[in-house]
């Protein structure tokens, strides 16, 4: 049988946390780095509890001007640094099942080995039993990996994908799938056949164990109940990552 879990950045202010959270299966939960405080971590995971839903910490740069998405020069000790500290500060509020980068500090990790490995060391000394959510195919998968924790291979939903697998950037103007047909149906056969169709028309293999879910998109509410709804009757059980997901 398919599973995918369904993941969402929560606690960073968007207004939509309340109704997202009984539509998602793991939150991350800003951890004071790029947003969140001691206030809103707990109201998060107050909220993650009352819905069963898994709960992450989301560390990020500690750069709230540009809520962590611009990329500045850090090294592999200051990332280790800042990626043990927030997990630290959301686990002292709750029991933490997995890590996930947030935004510059996501991207950078993915194509960086030795910031990749800073990110994985940190996690495991936080507790060796966290999983790491990373981009699929990244070297942070495979820097979680060698470290010895368990790891779930992210998708994205309305991200279009290039060749190599990494996602399109931003500053290009198709890196954004609009259309929420197309956006559905992209998930399904990420889940289902381990393929996305790459913006040069190739076919690229992915894995697929969660799939984010943007917060602070246009309507993300009514696109979370969709797309979990398409799930369902598509035959895809919508759960918290464990092992084993789709192969």
């Amino acid at each position: 049988m398919w599973r995918i879990d369904l993941n969402c950045d929560l606690g960073e202010d968007a207004g939509h946390d309340a109704e997202l959270m009984p539509l998602i299966t793991s939150a991350n939960i800003a951890s004071g780095g790029h947003a969140g405080d001691a206030t809103t971590m707990r109201a998060t995971v107050a909220l993650a509890k009352k819905h069963g839903v898994a709960i992450g910490a989301h560390p990020g740069l500690v750069d709230r001007v540009n809520f962590g998405r611009r990329e500045i020069p850090v090294s592999p000790a200051e990332v280790h640094g800042l990626v043990l500290d927030q997990t630290r500060r959301l686990q002292a509020l709750a029991s933490v099942r997995h890590v996930k980068p947030h935004g510059a500090l996501y991207h950078m990790t993915a194509r960086d080995q030795q910031l990749a490995r800073a990110v994985a060391s940190a996690v495991y000394e936080a507790d060796p039993r966290l999983i790491l959510f990373a981009l699929a195919g990244s070297q942070l998968i495979e820097a979680g990996r060698a470290c010895g924790l368990q790891v779930a291979s992210e998708v994205f939903a309305d991200r279009s994908y290039q060749s190599d697998g990494s996602l399109t950037p931003r500053t290009q103007p198709n890196a954004l799938i609009t259309d929420e047909s197309a956006v559905v149906a992209q998930v399904l056969r990420m889940v289902r056949e381990g393929k996305v169709r790459a913006t040069d028309g190739t076919d690229v293999i992915i894995r697929a164990d969660t799939v984010c879910l943007h917060g602070d998109g246009p309507q993300p509410v009514e696109f979370a109940r969709r797309l979990r709804g398409e799930l369902t009757a598509a035959g895809i059980e919508v759960k918290n990552f464990d092992h084993g997901f789709n192969g």
